[in-house]
């Protein structure tokens, strides 16, 4: 990345260093290291917690004491995902990012941007000393992508802000004052594998080259899921013919919509023929189903060696309750001003087999919190009935909106100022850290903003060089902005 042609500098300047450090979630220590370094070497206060979230808090610039507290915040780790045919150690080697017209990318692999850009901002305003601002806390996650692990562990009276700006969201533009909650469930089918009976024959059918993306964000945008699209076919052929299952592998991050997979399975050899036709006849039809969305499908079928499979019954249960299980948007908001929002949904997003067990992941999310619980329920119970043992965590809470919030009006106000026109004011039906902040902090005041990112999550991710400029300017105008204490 050549930083000289990018502005902001100084945030670019950040985002190549920190693309430099590995950080995986989950394996966030070299990160951890080096933002309690930076902010040592520069004097500021820092401490870490015992989940091992990172505050580094700078004064007030002349002036401004008297100002309240801000805390900016995002998340350090990133999601780690490549292209299958790219070589990369992500514990140990930096991202490789490079400029494509006016979108920042990476090569091969995720890009980092989220949330690295927002972590890029946070250290470029601690190392400035020209920009003004009240007293500023700069808090640092852990481990936001797989389980929010920071914010959960986050302990009241870590932070003392009263008013705090999450960096993590992805459309510049877009003031998010609320945001879902969610509840991931995790099915184990568990079995002895047993030798096909006589007469079977092999196949392996794959999928790749849909367009996935997050799992909150994209949703509602008919985007084909590699599992359900696979499962529906073994189903379909189950039905009929009768097949063993020997290995379903797809999906990687419980956030995300999965986009490519292969199943092993059997038939009697007398029909094989008759499952390729009815593969090619499948594979047409999804194709045309998802001609909008998904444009660069790519389906395989070949014949495989023979190896052990699943008993009949697990089989059988196992295709059935993947057919069954419900994914995608189960209900769209009630309210009129906001019912072009989802309100609950559910997105299966891993299946991996291994010798003695298959597990399944799926992720709910609803801003309505009896009906996340209804959500989460209803999964559970499909795959109780298909013999599944399952666990579910307890999930995080909605962000519900304040809408006596200050801290909206400052931001809203000032976006409008520095350009000319409204932001839009929204709830997301992604999952943000702002959530488990408020059930800690309840009088705390937040907004999420953040520059423009497509395809996160996956090898496509991308940022949009200008935006960062315009989010920058907005931040600092409303830092500038923020009142005196009454």
């Amino acid at each position: 990345m050549n930083k000289t042609e990018l502005t902001p500098k100084s945030v670019f300047e950040q985002f190549a260093k920190i693309n430099t450090i590995p950080r995986p979630s989950k394996h966030e220590e070299k990160m951890i290291d080096y933002l309690v370094n930076f902010g040592k070497q520069h004097g500021f206060p820092t401490k870490v917690d015992e989940t091992g979230n990172v505050l580094i808090s700078k004064p007030a610039t002349p002036g401004y004491e008297n100002r309240p507290t801000v805390v900016l915040q995002s998340h350090m780790d990133m999601v780690c995902d490549k292209l299958v045919d790219v070589d990369i150690d992500f514990m140990n080697d930096p991202i490789q990012s490079y400029v494509d017209g006016e979108w920042l990318k990476a090569k091969g692999t995720t890009l980092g941007a989220d949330d690295g850009i927002g972590v890029a901002m946070e250290l470029a305003i601690l190392e400035s000393d020209d920009i003004e601002h009240g007293p500023i806390e700069c808090l640092f996650t852990r481990d936001e992508e797989t389980g929010l692990t920071g914010a959960f562990g986050l302990q009241a009276g870590f932070m003392t802000g009263d008013m705090l700006i999450n960096l993590d969201s992805e459309d510049e533009g877009q003031i998010f004052v609320s945001c879902a909650g969610g509840i991931t469930t995790q099915a184990a089918f568990r079995f002895d594998r047993e030798e096909a009976p006589a007469g079977q024959f092999f196949l392996k059918a794959s999928l790749k080259g849909l367009n996935g993306g997050h799992s909150g964000d994209d949703i509602n945008k008919k985007r084909a899921n590699a599992i359900k699209i696979l499962s529906r076919f073994l189903y379909t052929v189950n039905e009929k013919y009768g097949i063993r299952l020997a290995q379903f592998n797809s999906g990687k991050m419980h956030n995300a919509i999965p986009r490519d997979g292969i199943v092993v399975f059997s038939v009697p050899e007398a029909v094989k023929e008759e499952v390729r036709a009815a593969w090619n006849v499948f594979t047409s039809d999804v194709e045309e189903e998802f001609h909008v969305t998904d444009t660069a499908m790519v389906f395989a079928m070949e014949s495989a060696e023979a190896e052990p499979v699943l008993p009949k019954e697990v089989s059988d249960c196992f295709v059935r309750a993947m057919q069954a299980l419900d994914n995608g948007v189960f209900a769209m908001c009630q309210d009129e001003e906001i019912s072009w929002l989802v309100e609950t949904s559910s997105n299966v997003a891993s299946v991996q087999s291994s010798e003695k067990e298959i597990k399944v992941v799926a992720s709910q999310r609803s801003n309505v919190m009896s009906n996340l619980r209804n959500m989460a329920d209803t999964v559970k119970a499909q795959f109780q009935l298909a013999g599944a043992e399952v666990e579910q965590g307890d999930g995080y809470p909605a962000w519900k909106m304040n809408a006596n919030s200050q801290l909206t009006k400052i931001v809203v106000d000032t976006y409008k100022k520095l350009f000319g026109k409204e932001p839009k004011v929204l709830g997301i039906h992604a999952g943000l850290e702002c959530g488990l902040f408020s059930e800690r902090y309840p009088n705390m005041d937040m907004v999420s903003f953040g520059p423009t990112l497509r395809g996160v999550h996956s090898p496509d991710e991308r940022l949009l060089i200008p935006t960062v400029q315009m989010v920058w300017d907005h931040l600092l105008e409303i830092l500038k902005t923020i009142p005196e204490k009454k």
